[in-house]
């Protein structure tokens, strides 16, 4: 096989290091999608009206929750038995793995929790932090390609990458995944942003994060069947795990858009606005008099 039909993925994880301190991409990238995501949403909430203590009192609760969750769900999800020996080290870095699908159950629970605190609809606050998540898959995705990690099954596509520091991959061509799930989670950020900003009448609370469950997770799905096991216990099952953890998520977003289409997918402009509903009262009332 001729390599050089191919892109040699030969990047350091590391950017930098001053003594013990090391700079690796993926921090890099970790932190970047946060902060860029917080952002997005303060304009959200600036766009909106809302108090601009939503933006301050959102910050931690999310933060906290998206890394343990993450680092639980990596646990609990991939290596049960290293969490019942030390559970500490889920606390403990480096923090190397990280769930997707644990960081989505911490995700909710944070948001449940800011919520209830700032008496906001639960619903409302998911459909626009999913936004930001949406874009955050999309830098965390690109700080796996610089780790060399998340292998793609060997191909002959020529866009495959031989991944240099994956000593596992065997130095032959590899389907990019992480590659993959990058532009599919920066499409559902357009998609779902593009949406949010659509002119009224406004779509109902829960809309945009159905959607996102569907489309997210279902992408997550299928891309896994260009991925090699990350775990040996995964080998013998027909499906792994993060395609069984992503199916119920599906599922949840079937459920809930099926929900609201029964309701309607726009909010009604005179429900909408009080103002629209008291002034259609007068204007019946004139028509009445008449």
């Amino acid at each position: 096989m001729n390599i050089f039909l191919f892109i040699r993925w030969d990047v350091d994880p590391e950017i930098f290091h001053i003594g013990p301190l090391s700079i690796r991409w993926y921090s890099l990238m970790f932190i970047v999608s946060f902060l860029l995501g917080m952002q997005i949403f303060r304009k959200m909430v600036i766009r909106e009206g809302k108090p601009a203590q939503l933006y301050e009192n959102i910050f931690w609760p999310v933060a906290l929750a998206t890394l343990l969750g993450a680092r639980l769900g990596h646990f609990l999800f991939y290596e049960p038995a290293a969490l019942i020996h030390n559970p500490l080290e889920v606390l403990l870095p480096p923090y190397k793995g990280l769930a997707s699908h644990g960081a989505a159950a911490g995700i909710l629970i944070g948001l449940y929790y800011f919520s209830r605190k700032n008496r906001v609809p639960y619903l409302w606050t998911l459909d626009r932090i999913v936004i930001t998540v949406a874009l955050s898959g999309f830098f965390i995705r690109i700080g796996n390609l610089m780790n060399s990690e998340i292998i793609g099954y060997e191909t002959t596509v020529p866009w495959g990458f031989i991944l240099v520091n994956a000593p596992e991959a065997g130095m032959v061509a590899r389907h990019p995944t992480q590659i993959y799930e990058a532009l599919a989670n920066l499409s559902i950020f357009a998609a779902l942003y593009l949406i949010y900003l659509r002119k009224k009448p406004p779509f109902r609370d829960g809309v945009i994060f159905g959607m996102f469950l569907i489309l997210l997770f279902g992408a997550r799905f299928f891309i896994e069947f260009l991925k090699e096991r990350q775990e040996s216990f995964e080998k013998a099952m027909t499906l792994d795990m993060g395609q069984l953890l992503s199916l119920p998520l599906v599922a949840a977003g079937i459920v809930l858009l099926w929900k609201i289409r029964k309701k309607g997918w726009t909010v009604p402009q005179i429900a909408a606005h009080p103002e629209n509903k008291l002034n259609a009262e007068r204007k019946i009332k004139g028509k009445a008099k008449h």
